[in-house]
């Protein structure tokens, strides 16, 4: 068992065990560490706990400090420094006539190094740009593509729903979205209806998606014959989240709603399926 803290750098994004040593940490403490890319500020969103070797990553980086008040006006003096390396970016991005995306400027907290995250179709040489922005800034320089979904969470913005946009509100790692699960769920197939403002399909596609296809091995298939109390009847359909059978009776063609616990009851025999 290994005595950990879990640390977020965003306010949404990934979190990292790391080990407290002797320190007394509590949730929502910020912290100082030590990452792979120097020392970084971060608060502590998992309070201390142990867990057990296969859940983290050795060897586990330490907790430096308890961040101090000097800690967090760096952050602040980082943040404003970096709204102005974005200007300087998009300049130098015009004169090289390079066709990207700058979205975010951050620097890491001892300002050892300067990230540019961009967005673009396909690769970008900027090799001439990475040189002007180090004889600008004198410090390590870094450009880092990202995808559209990334762009989303750092931006933010409004979803088709009205509500700000999960990934940039609580999600803290994307998970693989499919068409299956639009499918499944009775959607419309409509890719404006169905994708998200980055638009690739809708994170919550993926909220309900367990309890779809548990439901789904439970209910009969849409179409499928049943012998009922009332007569031989087909699937005409289903209400996955309620647990609900609509059953169209072949002899009085009056359509009979049931929940998967009467038709249980009842003994309903399935029999072939028909389109």
């Amino acid at each position: 068992m290994h005595r950990v803290i879990g640390v977020r750098f965003k306010k949404t994004g990934k979190i990292y065990y790391f080990s407290p040593g002797d320190l007394e940490i509590e949730k929502d403490d910020y912290v100082i560490v030590e990452t792979a890319r120097g020392m970084e500020f971060g608060k502590t969103v998992i309070g201390m706990k142990e867990v057990e070797e296969q859940d983290v990553v050795l060897p586990l980086k330490k907790v430096l400090r308890l961040a101090t008040d000097k800690d967090k006006m760096t952050i602040q003096q980082n943040k404003k420094e970096a709204e102005k390396a974005f200007d300087v970016c998009l300049k130098k991005i015009t004169e090289h006539n390079l066709d990207m995306k700058l979205v975010d400027v951050e620097f890491t907290f001892d300002r050892n190094k300067i990230l540019f995250y961009f967005t673009a179709d396909g690769r970008i040489d900027f090799r001439t740009l990475v040189k002007d922005l180090a004889s600008i800034f004198r410090t390590r320089i870094e450009l880092r593509q990202i995808g559209v979904r990334d762009e989303a969470k750092m931006l933010g913005g409004i979803g088709p729903c009205g509500r700000m946009l999960c990934c940039s509100t609580f999600l803290g790692d994307f998970e693989p979205v499919s068409i299956k699960m639009a499918k499944d769920q009775n959607l419309s197939l409509n890719p404006t209806k169905i994708s998200g403002l980055c638009g690739r399909l809708m994170c919550c596609l993926k909220y309900e998606n367990d309890m779809y296809e548990s439901a789904k091995k439970e209910l009969p298939d849409l179409y499928q014959k049943l012998n009922t109390s009332y007569g031989k009847g087909k699937v005409t359909g289903l209400n996955m989240l309620e647990r609900l059978v609509q059953v169209e009776i072949y002899e009085s063609g009056q359509v009979i709603e049931y929940t998967l616990d009467e038709l249980l009851e009842e003994g309903a025999i399935a029999a072939e399926t028909t389109k």
